[in-house]
């Protein structure tokens, strides 16, 4: 999915708050700010997935702040309402299938860095009724699959997945894929055993990246080498739809997602802030 002119203002927040997370330095924040808002200024463009520059965006406040993880207490706080409110919401949702097991792990998708906590606390207790809902499709291929990944987003969606990836390994092996190190409040292998749930995550590889989504121009021989191997992929978030959606859909990815930006819903065709299963 190419960026649209609303990514714009939303880089431009992004720029802003990496900045401020990343040091207490007002001089060094207000230099950070100005560097990111030229690149922005240099590099933005509708012909490029958003997330390029999103990326180029926090290696230049990391480099320059020499904080390399700045959204570490926003994300532990995440991590910390994630926790509480997950043992609130799996007793309502039927994890012995694969449907149910959906359904958590896509309400975990309503975490993220620039929505109040308020609203994430409103929507992980929602209700999910998807707007696009290719699950029995995947549900059934998944059963004949013997090589997965589970792509996933952000670190407090780890326990909303762990059901989702219980129900899968009943098939096959199913590797749970991270960021090798930060960017933004997406999960890596420091913040899984952080959390301690390195045994209910299981087989786990990053994508050799730290950046939203994934780019395949710095992701890792390894991960490239298993995405094309893989049988199946469950892609989790906004950033992996729109680098996945670049490529030409071969039925294999399921996108499992909240829709929490227009350019995003557009894409798909789907109401601002709808739940998301597409297969492609």
């Amino acid at each position: 999915m190419k960026a649209a002119d609303e990514c714009y203002g939303c880089l431009e927040r992004l720029a802003r708050q990496a900045a401020t997370l990343a040091t207490d330095d007002e001089l060094a924040r207000a230099t950070m700010i100005s560097e990111s808002l030229e690149l922005l200024r240099r590099d933005f463009s509708c012909g490029e997935v958003s997330i390029v520059v999103a990326t180029r965006i926090h290696d230049l406040v990391k480099a320059r702040s020499g904080n390399s993880d700045p959204y570490r207490e926003m994300k532990d706080g995440e991590i910390a309402i994630a926790r509480g409110l997950c043992k609130e919401v799996q007793p309502g949702h039927d994890v012995s299938g694969f449907e149910g097991c959906l359904e958590v792990a896509v309400l975990g998708n309503a975490i993220d860095f620039f929505r109040p906590v308020e609203i994430i606390k409103r929507d992980l207790t929602g209700e999910v009724c998807f707007a696009i809902n290719d699950s029995k499709l995947f549900a059934a291929k998944i059963k004949r699959a013997g090589k997965v990944l589970y792509l996933a987003d952000n670190a407090g969606e780890v326990f909303f997945d762990l059901p989702l990836l219980s129900w899968m390994r009943q098939f096959g092996r199913v590797t749970y894929v991270v960021k090798d190190s930060p960017v933004q409040n997406d999960v890596t292998p420091e913040d899984v055993r952080r959390m301690g749930l390195e045994v209910g995550v299981g087989d786990m590889m990053t994508t050799g990246t730290a950046t939203p989504g994934v780019d395949f121009a710095q992701a890792s021989s390894e991960f490239k080498r298993q995405f094309l191997e893989a049988d199946l992929i469950l892609a989790k978030g906004m950033g992996y739809y729109e680098s996945l959606s670049e490529l030409s859909a071969e039925g294999k990815v399921l996108h499992c997602l909240m829709a929490k930006c227009r350019p995003v819903a557009r894409s798909l065709g789907v109401p601002l802030n709808s739940h998301v299963a597409l297969l492609r």
